[in-house]
């Protein structure tokens, strides 16, 4: 697929997206929603890319939000689509079965916010801004947000977050956890690849796994998600990668994992 609003490129076993509207700060188009579809599709195809990483152009944002000249055409069945295309992107994203690792370079707002949240772990530069103003549009976020962000740093921190419509800062979104890590601009994407190396080192399956393990187990109750856990973790005893990692540590020699 030629991509129009995006970035993609893969070096290393890493996958790299990149929206790419530095003139309207990376507002997720209905084409771009597409694009970024398409690529992360394309990336969990891909057997030889391991992790991805994903960014916005330009030194003012990730993404600032979505389309508005878009948003004021939906009427009540358009939007409801609408929503829906956007959260099964997300969906993609999230349930990839490789890790994604969000490069949030400036303002993450509204649908720019909720793309982050799908993403397996977020790194903010000590400029960025994060929110969900939807609210001050009349809206509600459409792109999951009501639903993630609560869940990563609890009922109360989203509610105001979502309710009073207002920014806060990288220090601050570290600190309610919605962000894992804080750098310098320029430590950025070097941080994500080296978080990205550590990944790939480790078996495949078992990190498919893992991931996993976690996102879905997390909307079970906990004896349900043990469950899941322990069946999983029986399907990894049964890989060549699990008779490779554990014969390689007795051995004491780096492992050689095939991804099987």
């Amino acid at each position: 697929m030629t991509y129009e609003n995006i970035l993609v490129e893969k070096r290393n076993s890493i996958g790299y997206v990149t929206v790419n509207r530095p003139k309207v700060l990376n507002a997720l188009s209905l084409a771009t929603m597409e694009e970024l579809g398409a690529a992360f599709q394309e990336i969990k195809d891909d057997p030889v890319i391991r992790v991805a990483i994903l960014t916005g152009s330009g030194e003012k944002a990730f993404v600032a939000g979505a389309d508005i000249g878009e948003l004021a055409k939906q009427d009540p069945v358009s939007g409801k689509k609408f929503s829906h295309r956007g959260q099964a992107v997300l969906d993609l994203i999230e349930n990839l079965g490789k890790p994604v690792i969000a490069c949030i370079n400036g303002f993450a707002l509204g649908g720019g916010c909720e793309l982050a949240l799908a993403c397996t772990m977020r790194l903010a530069s000590d400029n960025a801004k994060l929110g969900q103003p939807e609210v001050k549009l009349g809206i509600l976020p459409g792109y999951g947000g009501t639903q993630r962000l609560p869940r990563l740093v609890g009922k109360g921190l989203a509610m105001q977050m979502i309710l009073a419509g207002e920014m806060i800062t990288a220090q601050e979104a570290r600190r309610i956890g919605l962000v894992n890590e804080v750098t310098p601009p320029a430590e950025l994407i070097p941080h994500a690849e080296a978080i990205a190396a550590k990944i790939i080192a480790n078996a495949p399956l078992a990190v498919q796994y893992a991931m996993e393990a976690v996102n879905k187990g997390m909307e079970m109750p906990l004896a349900e998600g043990q469950f899941l856990e322990a069946s999983l973790f029986g399907l990894c005893c049964a890989t060549e990668d699990k008779n490779e990692g554990t014969t390689a540590f007795l051995e004491k020699r780096p492992a050689q994992f095939k991804g099987k």
